[in-house]
């Protein structure tokens, strides 16, 4: 499984948001998400910062969580 699909479905579980209801906030089918919490798929890059900016507008926390976990705090430092 991609890191970052692994991290989006830690943060939407923790979060309580569904994929669905993320799928549907992004504009993109349901089945690209499962993909990418599945493993199956990586998102790409472009993706991975749309992720981030819907997760924004769902819930800011959920978002830091997200970028926290997939990048680390290495930008941070």
């Amino acid at each position: 499984m991609g890191k970052a699909g692994y991290v989006l479905k830690q943060v939407l579980e923790q979060y309580g948001i569904t994929q669905y209801r993320f799928a549907a906030t992004m504009g993109v089918g349901r089945n690209s998400v499962y993909r990418w919490c599945s493993g199956k798929i990586d998102p790409t890059g472009d993706t991975i910062l749309e992720i981030v900016q819907v997760l924004k507008t769902m819930n800011p926390d959920a978002a830091e969580a997200f970028v926290s976990q997939y990048i680390g705090r290495e930008i941070d430092e």
